[in-house]
């Protein structure tokens, strides 16, 4: 029987690391933990678990730490987390059945990131590769990558984060994404990251400058290439680029009419235009409302990554919107109710509202 192990590098992690263990030690043969100069009691609660620990100096690159807890595992497979990641689903049987099946291929697991926008809590969810065969490797200083040319399977196996919500480790990334610019100044992935990491720090002109080049680099079968024009077209939003995001609707409309999140961007963006410059862009109107309707044909799917709501709740509270704005009270209703039945707060707020 092949044999797994959780692979991990932590460095004062003591309020998230137990919550990680207690969720997977069941799952995994073994556990490797590799810190990087802890200070808390990181290190005795890997103990309690049962974990091999290693020290490993931190030099500013999370492949090389990664790698290094890579080559202390004995085990057939890696499943590699995070200490502010733990397993949400009865996934034993499926990682078993993953590895028993699998020789040369990578395991890629739905990872749900918890962010805060606009004050409220959202959800994005993607796919990462995260459960490797013995002997494969990551690259990049950070936001590294799985370095091998075996295919891709997403597996069930759900993982829910909330590091960006308790802490905040934008200017570290970027300073080490800007060095690793340096390097491969024509990376187009690494000029996404500076753009991401620009965009959360909200200088959205530095951003729209990375994401433009990162754009204009970027090869039509990456696998992040949704979430790059996504992500820029949001950061033209921010900074009233229209003109420049019309044209970039128009070269990815095509391509990305199966995506939810891209008509919902296209959906806000053609909102904000009409506020911003009335006259200039007020032919764009009906498209509000085909953008957000399309987001509900195309539903909550898997195909790209992905925020939750962008295909349900999220799109049809905005339909509630436009059809209050334009005075079609028994339509907004409708979709006022959908949302709010689907559990989002804002709509239900909004009916108790228009029924008093």
């Amino acid at each position: 029987m092949k044999t797994v192990a959780l692979v991990m590098i932590v460095k004062n992690e003591e309020k998230h690391l137990a919550r990680c263990l207690r969720s997977v030690h069941k799952i995994v043969d073994d556990i490797v933990i590799v810190d990087t100069g802890s200070t808390d009691g990181t290190k005795s609660i890997a103990y309690s678990f049962g974990a091999k620990v290693f020290d490993f100096e931190w030099a500013n690159d999370f492949s090389a730490a990664r790698n290094y807890a890579l080559m202390q595992s004995t085990c057939d497979w890696n499943l590699v987390l995070d200490a502010d990641e733990y397993i949400v689903n009865d996934c034993k049987s499926i990682i078993r059945h993953f590895i028993e099946t699998n020789e040369r291929a990578i395991g890629r697991i739905k990872m749900v990131n918890e962010f805060i926008q606009n004050g409220e809590r959202r959800y994005a969810q993607s796919y990462l590769s995260r459960l490797l065969p013995k002997g494969v490797t990551y690259v990049g200083k950070v936001h590294e990558q799985v370095d091998s040319p075996f295919p891709r399977q997403n597996i069930d196996v759900e993982v829910y984060h909330d590091g960006y919500v308790h802490t905040n480790k934008t200017e570290r990334n970027l300073d080490l994404l800007l060095q690793e610019l340096q390097q491969h100044p024509t990376d187009d992935y690494v000029l996404y990251q500076v753009g991401k990491q620009y965009k959360l720090l909200q200088q959205f002109n530095m951003a729209e400058k990375y994401f433009e080049e990162s754009y204009r680099l970027v090869p039509l079968y990456a696998s992040y290439r949704h979430s790059l024009v996504v992500d820029y077209l949001y950061t033209i939003i921010a900074n009233r680029s229209f003109e420049r995001g019309l044209q970039v609707i128009a070269a990815e409309q095509g391509r990305l009419d199966d995506s939810s999140d891209f008509h919902f961007a296209c959906g806000l963006f053609y909102m904000d235009a009409i506020f911003y410059h009335m006259n200039q862009y007020v032919h764009l109107f009906p498209m509000i409302e085909k953008s957000f309707i399309r987001c509900l044909q195309i539903g909550e799917t898997d195909q790209y990554d992905r925020v939750r709501g962008t295909g349900s709740f999220l799109a049809a509270y905005n339909l509630g919107v436009f059809y209050e704005t334009t005075g079609q009270m028994e339509r907004a209703i409708h979709f006022y109710e959908q949302s709010a039945h689907e559990g989002y707060e804002k709509a239900s707020e909004r009916l108790k509202t228009l029924k008093q």
